[in-house]
């Protein structure tokens, strides 16, 4: 598939064209608390609830996560869960009114 730097929105292009990827994932249970660090040393974070498969889940299941895409995503398989890049900064802009 061709996708050319026209069909991608302004996330998008932040992703692709800086190359911004996840690079590790950590939890803090008894916060509520999931960091995620980005290869620009930048570390997003999300209360664990904000997913309703991860909010129940043990310290073990979180923590048996692989990178997707290169960076581009998280998935949980033992909670079939997948969390986007995109997702992350979407939220990230919705919290704080933009990403630098």
């Amino acid at each position: 598939m061709n996708i050319s730097k026209n069909n991608f929105d302004t996330l998008e292009q932040v992703i692709f064209e800086k190359g911004l990827r996840i690079v590790s994932v950590y939890f803090q249970m008894e916060l509520d608390l999931m960091l995620v660090v980005l290869n620009n040393k930048k570390v997003l974070e999300r209360p664990i609830s904000s997913s309703n498969r991860l909010k129940g889940a043990s310290s073990e299941s979180l923590n048996n996560y692989r990178l997707i895409s290169d960076g581009l995503g998280i998935h949980w398989p033992d909670l079939d869960e997948d969390l986007s890049l995109k997702g992350f900064l979407q939220e990230e802009i919705t919290k704080v009114g933009s990403f630098a």
